[in-house]
């Protein structure tokens, strides 16, 4: 067994109706909690109810979009203002990542760029974060368990992250119930994108034995709640399948990595208002058929293809699977879900350079199975357009 590391949020909650244990969790993180929120959601009067009652004061800011670097910048200067000394994230994986960097940055000395890899000096956090609180709503990105904020930079057209193990949240408070609102288009992305999370690090050059646990249970449990879930948004046990997914995948991708469909997803988020859920579900079956056909013609000997046999296995739920039969599945799954392609978006083919060059350099790709050349990736843009 060759060695590895595993590093998490401090606490996780996981089940049905655990919202209710967040006035208790908030007496014991500070006095003033910065609430980063989405939209309006059923829920938030309640989340508001049950801090009131811990007589935690409250500060909000609201995140409507995907977050900028200027957006983190402004949160830090109103939770800084406003004397708080801990922080709630109570939304999606934007929201998430935005309650993540305040967290860092309220703690930390200088300014955002000193963090910033790519468009900054990409100096390491030193101080731990201030305390925080992760409550997901939606079942995709797993953030509440990722040590990193995925931040856009509009006028250079790219996403960059802040990353460090010190993100990593206090608590994660995982209630598959807050999810039951999300309608069928918010449902079928982000469920894709939860899905990508457990394919792609349990293929990944850093897979390891304990990733391998949670890939192996999620990959099994998407095969059949993405669809029940999409089809009936108040599906109880199809929700909760499904929030647990979303949380084995960022366990899992947290400290093995992803792909090249992630590799590929961070440029083009970076230049087209695309959801990233979206993204990542239009690449899957794209990218999973290119890596077995390189790893067929390249690597024939490469155990991975043994673990794309048993993913087919695990989505079709036929033992006799073979590797393309898991292909023939995600491509079923995307057009039963409605992706569109990402021309929907105003991508074209005269953008297919800049992105296949990015890509080569994302953080993300490193974890692929096999290297893909430029025109194989070039080739997998082509036909997601």
């Amino acid at each position: 067994m060759k060695p590895f590391e595993f590093a998490t949020a401090q606490r996780i909650r996981f089940g049905w109706g655990v919202l209710e244990e967040c006035g208790d969790i908030a007496r014991t993180l500070g006095n003033r909690a910065f609430l980063v929120r989405g939209k309006m959601h059923p829920d938030l009067p309640r989340l508001k109810e049950l801090l009131a009652q811990s007589q935690v004061g409250v500060e909000e800011f609201v995140v409507t979009e995907e977050p900028s670097v200027d957006l983190v910048r402004q949160a830090v200067d109103q939770a800084r203002a406003t004397g708080c000394d801990w922080v709630i994230g109570f939304g999606g994986g934007s929201v998430l990542d935005t309650a993540k960097a305040v967290s860092a940055l309220l703690t930390n000395p200088g300014r955002l760029e000193d963090y910033l890899e790519v468009v900054g000096s990409g100096r390491a956090l030193t101080v731990p974060a201030a305390p925080c609180l992760a409550i997901p709503t939606t079942a995709g990105t797993g953030s509440e368990v990722t040590r990193n904020a995925v931040l856009s930079v509009p006028e250079a057209e790219i996403k960059v992250s802040l990353r460090s193990p010190l993100m990593l949240p206090t608590v994660a408070l995982v209630d598959p119930a807050l999810t039951c609102s999300l309608p069928s288009q918010i449902t079928a992305y982000t469920g894709m994108d939860a899905l990508t999370q457990v394919l792609e690090p349990y293929v990944s050059v850093r897979a390891n034995p304990m990733t391998d646990l949670f890939c192996r249970e999620g990959l099994q449990r998407a095969g059949w709640a993405l669809l029940a879930a999409f089809r009936d948004g108040s599906d109880r046990e199809a929700r909760t399948a499904m929030a647990w997914v979303s949380l084995l995948g960022g366990l899992a991708l947290a400290n093995a990595g992803l792909g090249a469909v992630h590799g590929l997803a961070a440029p083009i988020g970076g230049m087209f208002k695309a959801p990233h859920g979206a993204i990542c579900a239009r690449l899957l079956p794209l990218v999973t058929r290119v890596n077995l056909q390189a790893l067929r013609s390249r690597q024939p000997e490469n155990s991975v293809l043994d673990r794309y046999r048993e993913i087919a296995r695990w989505l079709v739920r036929r033992e006799e699977a073979q590797p393309e039969d898991g292909v023939t599945w995600l491509e079923e799954m995307v057009s039963t879900l409605g992706i569109p392609g990402l021309a929907a978006y105003g991508m074209t083919r005269q953008h297919i350079p800049t992105v296949v060059e990015r890509g080569l350099r994302a953080s993300s790709m490193k974890g692929n199975p096999i290297v893909l050349t430029a025109e194989e990736l070039a080739a997998i843009l082509e036909e997601a357009l």
